[in-house]
């Protein structure tokens, strides 16, 4: 299937945008408010960079039918209509839904759930053993974007956890992924499933247009006539309505957000607040439930968050100062975690929770990627104030491809290719990042924009960033003598960057689909001649 590309916005839309660039950089900033780990806290990193490239996914045989522990399923109690319309700001150019053959809308969804207790500690090999206990009602919304005809649905839900750190829902990987989401045949659902994102909290740190995205207030409040009769009981509970919408998707009551389509695949996506989550969910609920057939973990830090409290929201941002924890190994459903720099060696912290790949789990690391970046931010990232141009890398490229080998994963085929880590040097106190002889780093996922390069891509802050910038890394440009001393001429550097495509492609960490997309962003006009 293909689909047009979204026109860049025009002069009707310039009035939410500063307000949607906001959104997506303080979706984000909470994270980075309190101080990061000691990388000496116990935690059983494996794989320091030992990692080989492999060319193509490993076979998988498929996997027995799963058995599913019966579970309540949240009610889909009705459409969710007028007010504001739909609240979920992006700032980036996405498809066209009507003219890719898709349909959206929002519902209100309600249930019981429960929070999860365990015993003691959550250990740091990720083997949660909870117990489910109190439990409480729950009324909030999904948001459903699915192809219009079934024959071109694919079997495949993705649902996002919405990133609420801002207080106003977003989704960050629905605007990297949504280009193989709509030619794909997918069906997404992203669902606010935390308490701030309903109820409102606090709010880190402001940024300039903000208040256009209602940061702080939540739904409630934004828009009280479209949301007003939504409630949430406390992110103690967010595990559980997660499952719980879940199940809604897989098996609907009387009202189908899905409208018929049989599901075959239900895949737990979120990024960074919503991967910290994820990774919570992954390592403690999952083993109860087996609700979802594989996880894409996207930007989480090297601690997870604990289970919470009733009639609160979590202090996700604290988990960067828990002990380092792993994905559990043992599984049964893929899990792919897709890290950039900056989580790596940068606030985020992940680098501590580092684990060798198996059967079941994937860690790609991708070279001049930043946590967030002028992608994310629909190539406006001057309104965010940096200084130096923020990280302009092709992480978007490595997302999908790494979406798709989860969806073959999945569906028992072929297994992902495993990926090299980011090179790393020096004692636990002072890492850094080994630098080829531009100033790129060595190692991790290769994009042309590192392997043939016209700027240093970097996800580690410039020094003195403000708290607003330090988690969309830095481009800085190669000078112009240097370009023309490494490529000699504009059809010369082509060759080399159309080259660096083709192998990524040939690698598996870019879809052949995307390969017009990458040679457009080819800088020719950066050299002479």
């Amino acid at each position: 299937m293909t689909h047009p590309v979204a026109p860049r916005p025009t002069a009707r839309r310039r009035a939410q945008l500063l307000g949607a660039v906001a959104a997506a950089a303080l979706a984000l900033l909470p994270l980075v408010a309190c101080s990061s780990s000691s990388d000496d806290d116990a935690a059983p990193r494996t794989g320091e960079g030992s990692s080989t490239t492999e060319p193509s996914g490993s076979p998988t045989t498929a996997a027995p039918p799963v058995e599913r522990p019966e579970g309540p399923a949240a009610t889909v109690t009705g459409e969710i209509t007028g007010g504001n319309g739909i609240s979920l700001l992006a700032a980036a150019e996405l498809p066209d839904l009507a003219e890719a053959g898709y349909t959206e809308a929002e519902y209100r969804v309600t249930g019981t759930a429960v929070r999860y207790t365990a015993e003691g500690d959550l250990p740091a090999d990720g083997r949660f053993e909870l117990s489910p206990g109190d439990a409480a009602d729950y009324a909030t919304r999904i948001v459903v974007r699915r192809p219009a005809d079934a024959a071109d649905f694919n079997g495949t839900v993705v649902l996002e956890w919405f990133n609420v750190s801002s207080g106003a829902d977003v989704a960050p990987d629905y605007t990297y992924l949504a280009d193989e989401i709509v030619r794909g045949g997918y069906a997404w659902v992203g669902v606010s499933a935390q308490h701030i994102g309903v109820e409102g909290g606090p709010v880190a740190v402001a940024a300039p247009g903000a208040e256009l995205t209602g940061a702080g207030k939540g739904l409630k409040a934004f828009d009280p006539e479209r949301y007003g009769d939504l409630s949430h009981p406390g992110d103690a509970f967010a595990y559980d309505l997660y499952t719980q919408v879940g199940r809604a998707l897989r098996s609907p009551g009387d009202l189908d957000p899905l409208d018929g389509l049989d599901v075959d695949r239900l895949l737990a996506v979120g990024e960074s607040q919503s991967a910290f989550m994820l990774s919570t969910y992954a390592n403690g609920v999952q083993p109860l439930t087996h609700e979802f057939d594989g996880f894409l973990i996207h930007s989480r830090g090297g601690g997870v968050p604990g289970l919470g409290e009733p009639g609160a929201g979590l202090d996700v941002a604290g988990s960067i100062g828990r002990p380092p924890t792993i994905i559990r190994t043992d599984l049964d459903v893929p899990v792919m975690i897709v890290q950039t720099e900056t989580d790596v060696l940068g606030i985020i912290g992940y680098y501590p929770a580092r684990q060798d790949d198996t059967d079941r789990i994937r860690l790609w690391e991708i070279a001049g990627a930043a946590h967030a970046d002028d992608y994310q931010v629909g190539g406006v990232g001057d309104a965010l104030g940096c200084g130096l141009a923020i990280n302009s890398g092709q992480q978007h490229v490595v997302l999908k491809a790494a979406l798709r080998h989860l969806d073959t994963w999945a569906s028992g085929g072929d297994a992902p290719p495993k990926a090299d880590r980011l090179e790393v040097e020096g004692p636990d106190s002072a890492r850094t990042f080994v630098l080829d002889d531009v100033g790129n780093v060595q190692g991790g996922i290769r994009t042309p924009a590192v392997d043939a390069p016209v700027d240093v891509l970097s996800g580690l802050p410039a020094p003195g960033a403000s708290l607003i910038c330090v988690l969309f890394g830095t481009t800085k440009p190669i000078a112009a003598t240097t370009l023309a001393e490494r490529y000699g001429t504009r059809a010369d550097y082509l060759a080399a960057y159309e080259a660096a495509t083709d192998a990524a492609i040939d690698a598996g960490f870019a879809l052949p689909e995307d390969r017009d997309t990458i040679l457009s962003e080819a800088q020719p006009d950066r050299l002479e001649g």
